[in-house]
């Protein structure tokens, strides 16, 4: 075999593993009545890692987690970037509101974790993507209007199979259903009857529901039709985990049905579900 032809085999060979990672990942994902609940780390792994960056994405990764969350703003010359807040304030050392500011100046800030200047910048989502591809479930929480620039990365990067769009403003989920079917798609529900208005619109593969109407007969409309449920664990419940009460914490979240746990404890609630029984 020639150095070529080797290199060639070793590179398809790297692209079908990282692919085979991700691929049994999905097949839970799109298996809205599987007993195996998932896990999805709230902008990605940030205990000790800034929030929304490379770093914490590849922790999640190496922790086994089945779904990063970051969130998604365009740059005032049209680059899509990862940041949660309306402004970099609380996660840099810049200020303002990112949508206002060019790539080149964003690239200057750096990232900032409990309260220390880290060497991190604002990833794009373009490089959040390529750290992501074929390795874990990606759920794109759409923090702006320009929803082309986001949905033209994903083309890029063939990421459809992997990445799935979220957000409540059903008319901006109108849009990445109708620039294709092959997009999936989390809309957040605050009642069971705006659930049901959810799987009627988007046919979507998952649904984001809230505590104040979490019952079994809601997680099992929502299952009949196709879709997982997702609930959160922030706040509240993600301090119960914290403080060793993390069994009581997990049978309250799944007690009605939910098969998608979001936390900021993603190891912790990995670990509880394996122990009673949740999760392979």
């Amino acid at each position: 075999m020639t150095r070529i032809t080797l290199s060639a085999f070793l590179l398809l060979l790297l692209v079908f593993k990282t692919s085979a990672q991700v691929r049994p990942i999905r097949k839970e994902f799109l298996n809205p009545n599987s007993k195996n609940v998932l896990v999805a780390s709230h902008r990605a792994v940030h205990h000790e890692l800034p929030e929304n960056s490379l770093p914490a994405i590849r922790e999640a990764i190496r922790l086994g987690v089945d779904i990063i969350e970051i969130d998604v703003k365009v740059s005032k010359d049209g680059i899509p970037m990862l940041m949660h807040d309306g402004k970099v304030d609380r996660t840099t050392t810049g200020n303002g509101d990112l949508e206002t500011q060019t790539f080149d100046d964003l690239r200057k800030l750096r990232l900032v974790s409990n309260g220390q200047v880290t060497d991190e910048m604002i990833p794009t989502l373009q490089e959040a993507l390529q750290v992501a591809k074929g390795r874990i479930l990606v759920d794109l929480d759409l923090k702006t209007e320009q929803i082309d620039k986001v949905i033209k990365v994903v083309k890029k990067m063939n990421a459809e199979k992997y990445v799935f769009f979220f957000d409540s403003d059903y008319e901006v989920l109108s849009k990445v259903d109708a620039a294709s079917k092959k997009y999936m798609i989390m809309p957040r529900a605050y009642s069971h009857v705006m659930a049901d208005s959810a799987l009627t619109r988007f046919q979507p593969e998952v649904i984001h529901i809230d505590s104040k109407f979490y019952t079994a007969e809601v997680c099992a409309a929502i299952r009949k039709r196709g879709a997982r449920v997702w609930i959160n664990a922030l706040g509240a419940t993600d301090e119960q985990i914290r403080k060793g009460n993390a069994r009581e914490a997990i049978k309250n979240l799944t007690s009605a049905g939910a098969n998608v746990i979001q936390t900021d404890e993603p190891e912790k609630v990995m670990v509880t579900l394996r122990e009673m029984g949740l999760r392979r």
